[in-house]
């Protein structure tokens, strides 16, 4: 198993069990208020983030991630778009809270055209999952059984509505290619054809000159 120390930003994958759903209002008496609930992490769950022929290669947040984590000031927004602000912790429409299962989070939906829209959506039960983004401190990564465990995050950044998910098997974004060492093994790959190309251009010279 090989540990690998960073700082990068993370979007974390779909899992139909970071739910969401419409909350009970905190003051009954107040009608128009628009509180939604849900869990935006899991602890110890393995999650598979993509497949390779037979292979799946998967991911596991470990239950101390979050130890440390910086969550002050983190916003809760619609499919990550930092313009549809909805709540953020820094004024106590976001709360969140670390269980021994994972983070759970309410959410008091700002009344704006945006609030009302992804309010009515969950309500419904259109959309029904989110995601997060945060920056990783922390991974290592098992290669027999294609694994990285999250160890710790710095910093929570994000709690959002998602609509599709982060990733899906026919295509894997940067972090995760550089994360499975996708990226190395391409670059080494590439340079063993540029080795392959000058013998040939080497041998064909040697031909010419004899």
């Amino acid at each position: 198993m090989s540990d690998t120390k960073n700082t990068k930003l993370y979007a974390s994958p779909y899992n139909p069990k970071f739910c969401i759903r419409s909350a009970p209002a905190a003051d009954d008496s107040d009608n128009k208020q628009r509180r939604i609930a849900g869990t935006a992490m899991l602890f110890g769950e393995k999650t598979v983030l993509f497949s390779i022929g037979d292979i799946d290669y998967c991911e596991i947040i470990d239950a101390h991630a979050l130890d440390g984590c910086d969550m002050s000031d983190c916003v809760f927004t619609r499919n990550h778009q930092t313009d549809k602000l909805l709540a953020r912790t820094k004024n106590n429409t976001l709360q969140l809270s670390v269980t021994e299962h994972g983070l759970d989070f309410a959410a008091d939906i700002a009344d704006t055209q945006d609030g009302r829209d992804t309010f009515e959506l969950i309500k419904r039960g259109d959309i029904e999952a989110c995601s997060f983004f945060a920056e990783i401190e922390e991974a290592s990564y098992n290669v027999e059984t294609h694994t990285r465990t999250i160890l710790k995050f710095k910093r929570l950044n994000d709690v959002s509505a998602v609509t599709f998910p982060a990733y899906e098997n026919t295509s894997i974004d940067a972090e995760m290619r550089s994360a499975y060492g996708f990226e190395e093994a391409e670059t080494a790959a590439a340079k063993q054809k540029i080795e392959e190309a000058k013998n040939t251009l080497l041998l064909a010279d040697e031909y010419m000159t004899a």
